[in-house]
């Protein structure tokens, strides 16, 4: 079968190998500005994406009340963002409120590669959880981590402590950096790609970012929002 254009775009992408090889040759004075100005956009553009999105926040969290009263709107998790460091990262709930419990029932139906849990046909998942999964709705809480500094709105995916456990030490080179609400990961195919696929376009990307990079990642990321095929 011949590769779709998505997975050859990633293949370009990749092309050459591991690319990212260490932290200590940087320019460290343009990394210094970009880093606060990233910070600066980080901060104005989640404020203005809460009160623009109030609305549909106040929504989305009445369908979750209203399909499964016993859980809480809000879902967080702890996952390892920067050097390792632990925090809370909030999401809309998306499943049972005993999701969790029901896990390790599951995780031999684990449809992704590596050391990360994916089941496209999860059985915790809600009817209104399907659908704010597939259009990444159930992302927007993230914002809140935005401002308290936890994330920013580009960069790897903040892990889970069981997948770093299983981290070789060339893995948790992507944990070098603030974790993001997207990346480049998330637009070049995410759940079709492998997770040798994940940590190199993750390091690709602490290669190559930039404010510009940044923001070309951010509108790709708007397709998603309007209904990916890739997000589960």
């Amino acid at each position: 079968m011949a590769p779709s254009p998505q997975r050859k775009e990633v293949e370009a992408l990749l092309e050459g190998g591991p690319r990212y090889t260490t932290y200590g040759i940087e320019r460290r004075r343009t990394l210094r500005l970009y880093l606060m100005a990233k910070r600066a956009i980080d901060i104005i553009c989640a404020f203005i994406g809460l009160l623009f999105l109030l609305p549909a926040l106040v929504v989305i969290a009445l369908l979750i009340k209203l399909e499964d009263p016993k859980g809480t709107i809000f879902f967080h998790q702890t996952r390892l963002g920067k050097n390792e460091k632990p925090f809370k990262m909030y999401k809309f709930r998306s499943m049972v409120f005993n999701a969790e419990e029901l896990l390790n029932d599951l995780l031999e139906q684990n449809e992704v590669s590596g050391a990360m849990f994916k089941m496209k046909e999860d059985p915790r998942i809600t009817k209104i959880g399907k659908f704010i999964r597939k259009t990444s709705l159930d992302e927007l809480p993230q914002l809140w981590n935005v401002i308290r500094g936890d994330m920013s709105l580009v960069g790897p995916r903040p892990p889970l402590p069981r997948e770093v456990a299983e981290y070789t030490n060339y893995d948790k080179l992507r944990l070098k950096v603030t974790p993001g609400c997207t990346g480049l990961w998330q637009v070049s195919g995410r759940n079709e790609l492998s997770f040798k696929d994940m940590v190199e376009l993750d390091l690709r990307y602490i290669e190559r970012r930039s404010l510009i990079y940044d923001f070309k990642i951010i509108f790709k990321t708007v397709k998603v929002l309007f209904g990916s095929k890739d997000a589960f």
